[in-house]
């Protein structure tokens, strides 16, 4: 049986601290449950990509150098994690891990995570977060390579590919389900 949310949630305080980071993985899970609820799947398979969101970047901020290794490999194996949720984590930095996304749910980690925190930086800059964001705002700051220059778009634009959309719709997604955070 996988670890509940609150279990989870208790996970990422223990390895994270950093609120900027807590709030980029409650946003990943957030983006994550949507579209698996836009896919109609199970409870425990809506809780599963849930949990691969939040903890995508559970060992980003104690092991920046092992990350995601030091979670996949140690951490969410010995806490009960299961093997698709693992996996997934893995997936959404193939770079570091030499795991590329395959499944549905690897691929919509990868789809959400780098796009999820370019929106976020997008909405730090307007006055009403997402509640008003537009999906031409947000690839007009993509063009901007000074804005959020950390953030690589050509995962951004792999990531739309992985999940066969359109990436203004990938956006569009995306800011439907961030508004709750405005």
């Amino acid at each position: 049986m996988m670890p509940s949310r609150e279990e989870s949630q208790r996970l990422l305080a223990k390895f994270i601290e950093n609120d900027n980071l807590r709030h980029h993985s409650n946003m990943v899970a957030l983006a994550m449950e949507a579209y698996a609820k836009h896919f109609n799947k199970s409870d425990p398979e809506i809780d599963k990509w849930w949990t691969a969101g939040l903890l995508h970047d559970l060992d980003w901020e104690k092991y920046p150098d092992e990350h995601p290794n030091k979670a996949v490999n140690e951490i969410l194996p010995e806490a009960g994690y299961p093997e698709d949720v693992i996996s997934a984590i893995k997936a959404h930095a193939p770079e570091r891990t030499g795991k590329e996304p395959e499944t549905e749910i690897e691929r919509y980690l990868f789809a959400c995570d780098e796009l999820s925190g370019f929106m976020n930086a997008v909405s730090l800059m307007r006055p009403n977060g997402f509640s008003d964001m537009k999906v031409k705002s947000v690839r007009k700051k993509l063009k901007d390579k000074k804005f959020a220059e950390n953030v690589p778009r050509e995962d951004i634009k792999k990531g739309a590919k992985l999940i066969e959309k359109d990436l203004a719709d990938h956006i569009q997604f995306l800011i439907n389900v961030f508004k709750s955070l405005s």
